[in-house]
């Protein structure tokens, strides 16, 4: 179960990874939710808790605030 998981993971991280096309709002978006999944899997493992839950937890909270961020250049 665990090595199907982390497989799963890492598959979906590498796909996520060209992007070179997108706006920089739209490279923070991706990228927080990526890290926002590996992060959540990782504590879900690690607590001994649900990973798939604590990855779709961690997703969605990376790809909000990786959109809501605003680090434009002034």
């Amino acid at each position: 179960m665990t090595k199907k998981f982390l497989v799963t993971i890492a598959a979906l991280t590498l796909s996520l990874s060209a992007c070179s096309g997108m706006t920089e709002r739209e490279q923070r978006t991706v990228t927080g939710g990526a890290i926002g999944v590996a992060g959540g899997a990782a504590i879900g493992l690690i607590g001994g808790f649900n990973p798939w839950a604590g990855a779709l937890i961690g997703g969605a909270t990376g790809t909000a605030i990786g959109a809501l961020t605003d680090i434009g250049k002034r």
